[in-house]
């Protein structure tokens, strides 16, 4: 495409590369529709229902610091560029670039699913993440309320619930959330990699912008509900300059804690994040991917557990040790809680109680 697409992070499609067979279909009426300077692509988010036998995921890398984690939705219309979820779409048949942003498929069973696997008896009452892979609350949630759904059978049984969003729209659910972070089995991550909105249009055209971010940080600390703030990722050269007057203005907030991942480019995100750079920023391009890949090892990408989300390198050990400086600056010795499952268990088993 010759002009960006308004309204998306990425800027092409992407193969499948799950695809047997590669062909190429030509339409016609597409084509005449290109040449004669005319849209042939009305750029619409398509929804579709999907009804999987599961829902709740277990975690097994070691570099992610939670053990379960559950989505509503696949396929994220907020378009993060840099998305590392983009990959995962493949196996739905999808591509990681604009199909990611476009195509979203939704659970309509996933509270069904997830009061099953609560109910069963193996089930220790371990904290489940909403949002480890998609974001629970992307636009399509005002109207399914798919992940509030969610909240109310954590909510019935005081399971320990985490959430990771870069959307305002969590504050629809104060109300859910509030009770449970009373007895400690709530909290929510917010991610804001920038402070500045034209940054933010660009990298992640479709989420709350960064004012709206801030004030869901501060009216959820005040409503008792505990908040981290991710800044996730970090990009050379696009967002690294921001690191202390972030990390103040989510001090300011309210929030208790501050952490970070570097950018890796992995699978066809490199691919698709390339193709966003050199025509969205084409002065910065070669610059910023030069410097992402010092921090990988040449490479734009590193998939050693450890260190694939820290990076490696001297940048990457400067950026690690300004976000140190920004935390001990500006949270001290605060810490997150972790979560308490007492309750439910007490609930699941009330002979429990009497120990």
């Amino acid at each position: 495409m010759s002009t960006p697409i308004r309204g998306r992070g990425a800027q092409k499609k992407q193969h499948n590369s799950f695809d047997q067979f590669r062909h190429e279909v030509q339409d016609d009426f597409l084509q005449y529709c290109e040449l004669e300077g005319e849209e042939a692509d009305n750029n619409l988010t398509n929804y579709q229902e999907v009804f999987p036998k599961s829902f709740v995921n277990k975690i097994n890398s070691p570099d992610v610091p939670m053990e379960y984690s559950a989505n509503p939705y696949q396929g994220c219309e907020h378009g993060c560029v840099y998305c590392y979820a983009r990959n995962s779409h493949e196996y739905w048949g999808y591509g990681a670039g604009v199909d990611f942003e476009r195509n979203i498929l939704v659970k309509p069973n996933a509270p069904k699913l997830l009061e099953k696997t609560i109910r069963a008896k193996s089930w220790e009452g371990n904290t489940i993440v909403l949002s480890g892979n998609t974001d629970c609350y992307q636009p399509i949630e005002r109207k399914l309320e798919i992940t509030r759904k969610c909240l109310e059978v954590f909510s019935r049984w005081k399971h320990p619930v985490g959430i990771i969003t870069k959307n305002a729209l969590v504050l629809r659910d104060i109300d859910l959330l509030a009770p449970l972070a009373e007895i400690n089995a709530a909290a929510v991550h917010i991610s804001i990699p920038t402070l500045d909105e034209k940054s933010r249009r660009l990298m992640e055209p479709r989420t709350s912008s960064i004012k709206n971010r801030l004030k869901a940080v501060e009216t959820l600390s005040k409503a008792g509900i505990p908040v981290n703030v991710m800044m996730a990722p970090i990009i050379p050269a696009l967002n690294s300059h921001e690191i202390l007057p972030l990390a103040k203005a989510a001090s300011d907030a309210g929030a208790l804690t501050l952490i970070h991942t570097l950018v890796r480019l992995n699978g066809k995100i490199a691919d698709v994040f390339t193709d966003w750079l050199e025509k969205t920023l084409p002065d910065k391009s070669e610059r910023i991917l030069h410097l992402i890949a010092s921090c990988h090892d040449g490479k734009l990408t590193d998939s050693e557990f450890g260190r694939r989300m820290s990076g490696s390198g001297a940048l990457a050990a400067q950026i690690a040790q300004t976000v140190k400086l920004a935390r001990r600056k500006y949270f001290g010795e605060s810490r997150f809680p972790k979560l308490d499952n007492s309750h439910f268990l007490t609930l699941k088993n009330p002979q429990t109680s009497l120990f």
